[in-house]
């Protein structure tokens, strides 16, 4: 008995660090897809779009900084929609998710920076649609994983849940939301609707990441669960 305990302690274990290990791999490929998509002076992400517009306006923190700071703020919006059953343990592992997400993507940042150089209106473009890409994967093995999970996808979850909505709808409904917020701030920091001088924040690119990471899924996800799927099952 003792020996059969003790095995499915160890399998317990093992599925536990696969997972977080897969989720964590999805992890730093959303961060390169950050990191890209500054890089391609495109369009940011709506998800990362406040947090560039204010490293833009108030460079004094990095960008990943300012990323734990912004969604910790959804953290709080999950406790205000239901306070009374607000699981404090995944609001704990959501703060540590997205401090690792936020340095992940200085790190992605700063790497890119490094090692691309400045682009073409051709090149940007194809920086945006890599980062639509590595966004795409990285996602799928966030849900694969099961392990990390940062606080903008769990409010969106449970608005969806309190409310019976599609997850998709409330999904594009915040990413509108994220998109407008940040055209206000880009206008009362640089007078622009698109970004601060030098970096377009809010431009086709972030209409191709709001819609090209999820038609991407769709081709790529059968591919992620044939190479990723076996190991959590």
């Amino acid at each position: 008995m003792d020996i059969c305990r003790n095995n499915t302690e160890i399998m317990r274990v093992k599925d536990i660090l696969v997972r977080y290990g897969i989720s964590t791999l999805g992890l730093v490929l959303v961060a390169l897809g950050v990191g890209l998509s500054i890089k391609s002076n495109f369009g940011i992400a709506p998800p990362s779009c406040p947090p560039t517009a204010l490293f833009a306006q108030w460079p004094v923190v990095s960008f990943g900084t300012y990323t734990w700071f912004f969604n910790c703020a959804f953290i709080v919006v999950q406790f205000c929609l239901r306070p009374r059953w607000f699981d404090w343990l995944l609001g704990l592992m959501q703060v540590l998710a997205v401090l690792f997400f936020g340095y992940l993507c200085d790190a992605c940042i700063w790497l890119v920076d490094a090692g691309i150089p400045a682009q073409s209106l051709t090149g940007s473009i194809l920086l945006s649609l890599g980062a639509i890409l590595v966004t795409a994967l990285g996602i799928k093995l966030e849900v694969l994983g099961k392990g990390w999970i940062l606080p903008v996808d769990q409010m969106n979850a449970v608005i969806a849940q309190m409310g019976q909505f599609r997850y998709s709808n409330v999904k594009i409904t915040c990413d509108i939301l994220l998109v407008t917020a940040t055209v206000i701030l880009c206008w009362i920091f640089f007078g622009s609707l698109i970004g601060s001088p030098g970096l377009n924040i809010v431009y086709w690119g972030t209409l191709l990441l709001a819609f090209g990471v999820g038609l991407c899924m769709k081709l790529t996800d059968p591919l992620m669960d044939r190479l990723f799927g076996r190991f959590v099952k």
